[in-house]
């Protein structure tokens, strides 16, 4: 089923009984006639990269490459582990392993795009919060992870989820959206609940700009991941307790790619605007202290 927008994928779900992952896992053996078992043994490694990403902070001490970011996992896990956390277990778990995964790329480690390198940190966070909770198995995630990429590629297909093109809201808000259209199939929903979560993720997002400091992807990046996480989890429980998106999809991603285009080029990436050029963010950065000493 090669669909090119979400009514598409929406009415084949729905007249064949589908569910979101199972036709964009037919999509990419049937159509693009990529080998089934390989298709399945790449998203097994991916969700592999993706755990190992989300683990390796509480394992190790990492140091980030413009010296903004680390420790902060560790910090979070702790703050749960005393019972002291204000959000709930799924919510604290999965915000701790989002800004994880950033501590990880930040020191030029391994990690999983899902879709960018900027917004790595939110699918693996929910899902690995997910698993710990619900006990899911790994067959069951990489299962939904199909669907996370159907609605990747709406996006990619429709908009944009280059920080770019379209600020933030095209990263975080993308990778917020997959991951919340993945947790409801996870939890039971519907094909028109996944791309409900997805529209809310989208639009609670919209307009956000990237502006990362010193141009490296530490911060506001880090934070933002976590806040892409707890966006996808409430997007999805609202979708999952029958909420429905006045806007469907495929509008949504088109209102988030004229949003983006219509941000200034200064919050597009360029670091020439927002929290980048904020006094104490610049001075926190080693990368722009040691540019200022060159000059």
């Amino acid at each position: 089923m090669n669909f090119i927008n979400g009514a598409q994928l929406l009415e084949y779900c729905e007249k064949n009984h589908k569910t979101i992952s199972e036709a964009m896992f037919e999509r990419e053996t049937v159509d693009l006639e990529h080998d089934a078992e390989k298709t399945r043994e790449r998203m097994k490694k991916a969700w592999s990269i993706m755990k190992s990403s989300a683990n390796k902070p509480l394992k190790e001490e990492i140091v980030s490459m413009g010296g903004m970011i680390g420790g902060e996992s560790r910090k979070l896990h702790a703050l749960r582990e005393s019972g002291k956390n204000l959000c709930g277990d799924v919510v604290s778990r999965a915000i701790a392993y989002a800004v994880g995964v950033l501590e990880v790329n930040a020191s030029m480690g391994l990690i999983v795009a899902a879709p960018t390198a900027g917004s790595s940190g939110v699918i693996p966070g929910v899902f690995c919060a997910l698993q710990e909770k619900y006990e899911c198995t790994d067959e069951e995630i990489c299962q939904v992870l199909f669907n996370a990429a159907a609605i990747g590629y709406l996006i990619t297909r429709n908009a944009t989820t280059a920080g770019a093109e379209g600020g933030c809201q095209a990263e975080v808000g993308s990778a917020s959206a997959m991951a919340a259209s993945a947790v409801v199939e996870l939890m039971g929903g519907t094909p028109a609940q996944c791309m409900d979560a997805a529209s809310f993720a989208l639009v609670n997002i919209l307009g956000l700009v990237c502006d990362p400091i010193g141009g490296l992807v530490e911060n506001p990046c880090q934070n933002r991941n976590a806040m892409g996480a707890s966006n996808a989890l409430i997007s999805a429980e609202l979708a999952l307790a029958g909420i429905k998106s006045i806007t469907p999809i495929d509008e949504t991603i088109g209102v988030m790619y004229a949003v983006g285009k219509s941000l200034p080029s200064e919050l597009r990436e360029t670091s020439l605007g927002g929290m980048a050029v904020a006094k104490s963010a610049c001075e926190a950065c080693a990368a722009c202290a040691k540019g200022r000493r060159n000059k």
